[in-house]
């Protein structure tokens, strides 16, 4: 770049990396310092052999969370958000205060959990606390926009083998965290009872009152949080043995032991017992992605299916009614967002994004080879899990999804029966029973889901380690984390100066006769004089397949042509702009990938049709330009979401040209399998090829889902 400019006599901005730096180091917009805490175990120690866990010093590096909430309310792009009923008890509560009348009410949300950065090179771990604010939109903070900041990185205590098990080393764990978060947020602490003037986004002053909001964590962190034992749930009494039976009864005054053994519970103090209006059990917040994707999908349904196979019919046949069903899967075509799993689901190590995509496809896979009721308790968790997604929920969401819970335990007895599970008292799955009450309390789930803070492992720990020369790799974290502030506040600067401003586009033409061969649609002249015709005469009355071909306008012009076009539409519960609208790609290529052609379906429900694009193009007549698409049609089956490929009478395609602006959104089909096994040489791309019906997949986003329930 340099040597470019040094054409035309410029220098660049910065003379090396270490000048580009010390810009960074100078800008004081999103500037919060590091701190450092160091803390100590100091109960009793034995009077010999004392391990050594009892005499290190434990540091923790945060920065003021009253600092960082601060600057995320001065975010011009946050719009205030806390719909559930928990905010409003809170407010009502704060009322009582005379002196916080007229007061904003900001919650804190907290996050944690624990990543490895390397396995092979020493099996690195840390664990970062993240913090964000409820005053902000559920797709701001999935989408992090710097809505979800990281404001620590908390010890993880070690000990040799022989102590990993000891009571007191495990207490000891579980008071070293819960100290360390009450240190960290002690700022915040005058500001919850006494409000505090800050400014907000608007450029307007107001009196801030904060409060300790939901806390993100996955379950085995829960338990730490909740001083809960392992097995018990977090958030109620129900014993272990009967999770989805009646709370216990405890009584007062009892020790320890009996806590633990008898009722779960950990004696320690939580963090929250330091904060007015905190309870933990309350603020434990939902968890989709360990609870529902990874939890009663993944290592519950998925693996019991394959328990059931080999208990029915032997090792060897389930195996093979597994390879099968690994074809299926693997013969599903590709997708905008879909996950492609070329060899099915026998993967070794799971990740919540092969989960995800898992959903989208196993339940018409395992179709024809499992008894009806467990494709049904799939079809009831798949539907739970949607609503639950959703971007906003309603008192009939509520409604549906108690009746997706109760069809889910109903048809989950089949496991039982078959004798594959013993019993259903399942930590994950007994979540599903608090769901309608937080839902009620904090609002839509997919704004508190621990996927937010996996996610942000990537930016605020993994790719910082990795750009650390790996010796003592903390100290680098914590300034790449400071520079990346301070570059995205500058950035968000930048843009409302409008710095930030720029546009591409690119096109192809070709002629019309080069078109209809590479489509292999010899009468595209035909279907083009037609859709000339619909677009010329909108109010004519009559049907097009009665309009002689002579009244038609001709056309000779050239053609544009296009391999995909990008169908944007209103979708909040999918991964979407913070407005809503999601962008999605619709692809017509004839070759993609160098291996075969890539036709996508279009999408059509409830009045709407399905058809199989085979190009996009646009024309030119009496200078006027039409953006259009050639489609093939399908036919629904006398299945509620069959379709089929549309035929004339004497066995021809039916195509036909229409306006682009008459696509509604892409769609994606699986074929109807049946009982039978299926080939093994069939790929993803013949797919649509090989089969002659096919189901419309409305678990393929959760946009599919709510236009096609």
């Amino acid at each position: 770049m340099a040597a470019q400019l040094s054409k035309h006599n410029d220098s660049p901005p910065f003379a090396d990396h270490k000048d580009l730096h010390k810009v960074i180091d100078a800008t004081q917009l999103g500037n919060v310092p590091w701190q450092c805490l160091s803390v100590q175990y100091t109960g009793e120690h034995p009077e010999h052999d004392t391990p050594q866990w009892m005499g290190k010093d434990y540091e923790v590096w945060y920065r003021d969370p009253h600092m960082m909430a601060h600057n995320m309310l001065a975010n011009t792009t946050y719009k205030d958000f806390m719909s559930g009923d928990w905010a409003w008890q809170q407010a009502d509560e704060l009322s009582k205060d005379l002196n916080t009348h007229g007061s904003m009410f900001v919650p804190i949300i907290l996050g944690s959990d624990k990543t490895t950065v390397s396995v092979g090179t020493g099996n690195n771990k840390y664990y970062p606390l993240y913090a964000s604010i409820g005053n902000v939109h559920n797709n701001v903070r999935h989408a992090h926009r710097d809505a979800l900041v990281i404001i620590g990185f908390l010890s993880i205590p070690k000990t040799m083998r022989k102590y990993a098990h000891d009571d007191s080393f495990h207490l000891f764990c579980h008071q070293l965290f819960h100290c360390l978060l009450s240190a960290i947020l002690s700022t915040l602490k005058p500001a919850m009872t006494e409000y505090k003037v800050l400014r907000c986004a608007d450029g307007h002053f107001r009196c801030i009152i904060f409060s300790l909001g939901p806390y993100i964590a996955d379950y085995e962190a829960q338990l730490v949080l909740s001083c809960t034992v392992k097995n018990w749930c977090p958030k109620c009494l129900a014993h272990w043995g009967d999770l989805d039976g009646s709370d216990l009864l405890i009584r007062e005054n009892i020790d320890s032991d009996t806590l633990w053994h008898e009722f779960g519970i950990v004696s320690a103090l939580p963090f929250t017992n330091d904060f007015p209006q905190a309870d933990i059990h309350q603020l434990i917040s939902f968890d989709l992605l360990h609870q529902l994707v990874k939890g009663a999908f993944k290592d519950h349904l998925v693996d019991w299916v394959l328990k059931y196979l080999k208990l029915t019919h032997g090792t060897k046949q389930g195996e093979e009614i597994m390879s099968d069903i690994d074809r299926r899967i693997a013969a599903v075509a590709s997708f905008t967002g879909l996950w492609r799993f070329p060899d099915g689901c026998g993967f070794k190590q799971w990740m919540g994004n092969n989960s995800k995509a898992l959903m989208k496809v196993f339940i018409l896979a395992i179709e024809g080879h499992v008894p009806q009721d467990m494709v049904c308790a799939f079809r009831a968790l798949l539907e739970f899990c949607y609503i639950a997604q959703c971007d906003v929920i309603t008192e009939a969401s509520l409604v549906q999804l108690s009746d997706a819970l109760t069809r889910f335990h109903h048809y989950c007895q089949i496991f039982e029966t078959t004798g594959t599970v013993p019993h259903f008292s399942l930590p994950r799955q007994h979540s599903m029973t608090h769901y309608a009450d937080m839902i009620q309390l904090f609002g839509a789930p997919n704004g508190l889901c621990s996927s937010i803070t996996e996610s942000k492992h990537i930016k605020a720990v993994k790719e910082p380690w990795r750009w650390s020369n790996k010796h003592n790799a903390l100290g680098q974290m914590l300034l790449t984390n400071q520079w990346l502030d301070k570059l995205a506040a500058s950035h968000q600067d930048f843009a409302a100066h409008g710095m930030l401003v720029g546009s591409v586009l690119s096109r192809a033409v070709a002629a019309l006769a080069e078109l209809a061969d590479e489509v292999d649609v010899p009468h595209l002249q035909h279907f083009i004089r037609y859709f000339l015709f619909s677009q010329l005469f909108l109010n004519d009355p009559c049907n097009l397949e009665d309009v002689p071909a002579a009244s038609c306008p001709w056309h000779e012009g050239g053609l544009y042509v296009f391999n995909s076009a990008a169908a944007t539409f209103y979708a909040p519960s999918d991964p979407s702009g913070i407005g809503g609208m999601r962008r999605e790609q619709i692809q017509a290529c004839p070759l993609w990938r160098n291996v075969s052609p890539c036709n996508d379906y279009l999408e059509g429900m409830k009045g709407l049709e399905v058809a199989r694009v085979k190009c996009f193009f646009s024309s030119k007549f009496d200078w006027v330009t039409y953006p259009c698409a050639l489609v093939q049609w399908f036919n629904k089956d006398t299945g509620m979401w069959i379709v089929c490929p549309s035929v004339h009478d004497n066995g021809t395609p039916n195509f036909a040209v229409i306006h682009i602006d008459t696509v509604y959104r892409a769609a994606h089909l699986i074929p109807v399998y049946g009982p039978d096994f299926i080939a093994d040489d069939i790929k993803y791309f013949h797919s649509y090829d090989a089969f002659r019906s096919f189901y419309v997949n409305k678990f393929a986003d959760h946009h599919a889902f709510e236009i096609a329930s």
